[in-house]
């Protein structure tokens, strides 16, 4: 298959050609390492090349699933058994992980033929994707510029066109973000629609759920039918969809209720570009015949401080767990400082004070619920400038 032609499918596009026989799994899989090679130098994209793992795959014997034969990269903060798994940590450099993550798991069983890992900040938790292991990831578009975080690698690798479609995750941002930064589409899906097991009940309090990122929606709509639906460990379960939601992909929606604002929750300036952006489409959406107003919802709470309070209780536990591991107290040596400074942050607050942040959490969420049953769509801005310039945001010092 000729380079063009692999960027001009999605991975459905893909796939089918594979079922139809007009290409092997393994000429897919050459493909995309190709493309690696050519690319990834320049962004740095794809972190953990495990090809050898893939071409086991191959040689198994792929499940018949809606994906089989189609390359992916799964990101560099999920288990898959036998290969490195480091998130983003140079404490993890060498870890490799004893079983796969039920997503993981999912993808395989979807068919999808696993090559890699797709680079992250450490731990996740950074808007950019600048790891002191690994490097900075960069912006296709423009090599000076972030590819977004935490799924900065993901982003970056499908912009790119290695591939179609790959794994990415999101607790505040992390598919939105990059797939803002990099034209690239995301949706993060509603909690606990997809599973975060086995070895956690939820991530970051239920803000944290994995899906992909993709170049087309089709895409991302099959992914879910594919991966979604509880697992034994799940705390709760999201409702079960109306129909299939590959089946809403061209649907026609009817006459919808649309809210927008072009402006920041906190009132920050919006660049004046992004702002036309958003007019623009709302203007679109009201010449569809849409019934559109300008309207956002109201906060009950500070979403920064409830995030705040929240990841940083996850990311003290993080590193008390990687301290029992080594057997000793983690320095800025072992993890980067403004890790260090986040579990140091969250020691200092009660449990009284977690237990705050999960009620604002609730009081946000219940107040958004209201909201939406006024309107059936929010627009709204994703990032309020351009992704960031590399560097523009020191992730090694302190907080």
């Amino acid at each position: 298959m000729a380079f063009k032609e692999f960027g001009n499918y999605d991975a459905v596009g893909l796939a089918e050609l594979v079922r139809n026989k007009d290409v092997t799994p393994k000429e897919l899989l050459d493909e995309a390492v190709a493309r690696t090679a050519a690319v990834d130098p320049k962004i740095n994209a794809v972190v953990v090349k495990h090809y050898d793992y893939a071409e086991r795959q191959i040689a198994k014997g792929l499940p018949d699933g809606p994906f089989t034969g189609v390359p992916f990269l799964l990101k560099d903060l999920d288990l898959l058994e036998g290969t490195r798994t480091t998130s983003g940590a140079s404490l993890l450099k060498d870890f490799v992980a004893d079983h796969n993550g039920t997503l993981a798991q999912r993808f395989l069983d979807a068919g999808l033929t696993i090559f890699g890992k797709s680079a992250s900040p450490e731990f996740g938790l950074m808007p950019t994707t600048e790891s002191r292991l690994f490097g900075p990831t960069r912006n296709p578009w423009n090599l000076d510029h972030s590819s977004g975080g935490s799924s900065g690698g993901a982003g970056a690798a499908v912009a790119a066109r290695i591939l179609p479609v790959a794994h990415a995750s999101d607790g505040g941002g992390s598919i939105r973000i990059p797939a803002s930064a990099s034209g690239v589409f995301g949706v993060k899906p509603t909690r606990a629609r997809n599973p975060c097991g086995p070895d956690r009940g939820e991530g970051w309090g239920g803000f944290s759920v994995g899906h992909v990122l993709s170049i087309s929606v089709r895409d991302s709509a099959v992914m879910m039918d594919a991966i979604h639906g509880p697992e034994p460990s799940s705390l709760y379960v999201a409702p079960p969809p109306e129909r299939p939601f590959s089946q809403e992909v061209g649907r026609d929606p009817g006459h919808l209720r649309i809210s927008f604002t072009d402006k920041s929750p906190y009132g920050d300036a919006i660049d004046p570009e992004i702002a036309a952006a958003v007019r623009d489409i709302a203007k679109l959406l009201a010449g569809l015949g849409h019934h559109v107003e300008e309207r956002a919802p109201p906060l009950a709470a500070d979403p920064a401080a409830t995030m705040t309070t929240i990841v940083g209780g996850n990311t003290a536990l993080t590193i008390r767990l990687l301290e029992q591991r080594v057997g000793r107290k983690l320095t800025s040596d072992d993890v980067e400082r403004l890790t260090l400074a986040s579990a140091e942050n969250s020691v200092k607050l009660t449990p009284v004070d977690y237990v705050a942040a999960q009620l604002a959490a609730f009081q946000i969420s219940r107040a958004l619920a209201t909201f939406f049953e006024g309107c059936d769509i929010f627009l709204s801005p994703t990032l309020c400038a351009p992704p960031l310039r590399l560097g523009e945001l020191n992730t090694m010092s302190g907080i």
